[in-house]
């Protein structure tokens, strides 16, 4: 597995535990049947979180400055 998968799994068990707690208790089955981009994190944050992947080995230059571009382009777009 590459570390840009890696990376993204982390991410997610990350926001998948953050949002675990919300929304009252009970249960309830969700059926999702698309993708739901949810960004909850400035452009700073990531910025400053991918750049600690990047200096952690977690990825390489290459996916950092794509990731980076990314995270600016889709600022812009606000």
């Amino acid at each position: 597995m590459n570390r840009s998968k890696v990376a993204g799994i982390v991410v997610m068990v990350a926001l998948a535990g953050s949002l675990s707690g919300c929304c009252g208790g009970g249960t309830k089955e969700i059926k999702q049947t698309s993708p739901v981009n949810v960004e909850t994190k400035s452009s700073g944050e990531q910025l400053m979180d991918l750049q600690k992947a990047y200096e952690s080995g977690a990825i390489n230059e290459q996916e950092y400055n794509k990731m980076r571009q990314d995270i600016i382009d889709k600022s812009g777009k606000k």
